[in-house]
């Protein structure tokens, strides 16, 4: 598929597949046309060439999006209230969510009273009570310092093997994508393309994986160098 907004190529000849069950990180420079990607997938923006075929998506964006007048399990919510659940029963399911992303206790907190790690553990909660299939989730973990992110990314991997999904992850954090998914394709700077596909060489565990495990070296190493050299090509 291909994408244009007026003059300029965002995303050109673009093709690819994810099977069910299965973790994809899209990495890419700043401004490859990641996060359009993702609103494609996710049909919040058609094509101008192509075709998206795919189950419900549901999108998580960069940042966590909470409303602040709102507790974390009224955040979590909201997908079921606007499935017409009464709100009683969806904050009740919410809750349970919450209990299960280990945090017990929180479903009355509001926004201010939760940590960075716990507010993107609440976004996550709510994006899985969204019931779709595919989980596209855009920068979940960037606004977060590097103890609290390595910690969530742990988190997460634990979500993944209790619950598998079917995820696209967006990233700028090369080894993130080779922590959490198992397949890697690089976007060339804009009009973005896929310009390598780097499958991660050791399975994904109840943590995730270490930064230290030679498959993920050997994916951020590889993926680190097709980068640098679409960076000299344009």
């Amino acid at each position: 598929m291909s994408r244009r907004f007026g003059a300029r190529t965002a995303l050109t000849q673009l093709s690819f597949s994810v099977a069910p069950g299965e973790v994809v990180a899209i990495v890419g420079a700043s401004g490859a046309g990641k996060s359009t990607l993702l609103e494609l997938l996710c049909g919040l923006q058609q094509p101008d060439e192509g075709t998206v075929l795919a189950d419900r998506a549901v999108l998580m964006p960069q940042h966590d999006a909470l409303f602040p007048w709102l507790s974390a399990a009224a955040n979590a919510a909201l997908p079921l209230r606007i499935a017409g659940v009464r709100p009683a029963h969806a904050v009740r399911q919410a809750a349970a969510m919450l209990d299960e992303l280990g945090l017990s206790g929180y479903a009355q907190a509001r926004t201010w009273e939760l940590s960075g790690g716990m507010r993107q553990r609440v976004a996550v909660a709510r994006t899985l009570l969204a019931g779709a299939p595919i989980l596209c989730l855009d920068e979940p973990f960037g606004a977060l310092d590097a103890i609290t992110r390595a910690e969530t990314q742990r988190w997460f991997a634990g979500v993944l093997a209790r619950t598998p999904r079917t995820v696209v992850l967006v990233t700028h954090d090369v080894e993130e994508a080779a922590l959490l998914s198992d397949r890697m394709l690089v976007l060339s700077r804009q009009p973005g393309t896929i310009v390598a596909e780097l499958a991660v060489g050791s399975p994904r565990g109840p943590e995730g994986r270490s930064p230290a495990d030679s498959a993920v070296l050997e994916a951020r190493t590889a993926a680190l160098a097709v980068l640098h050299e679409a960076a000299g090509a344009s």
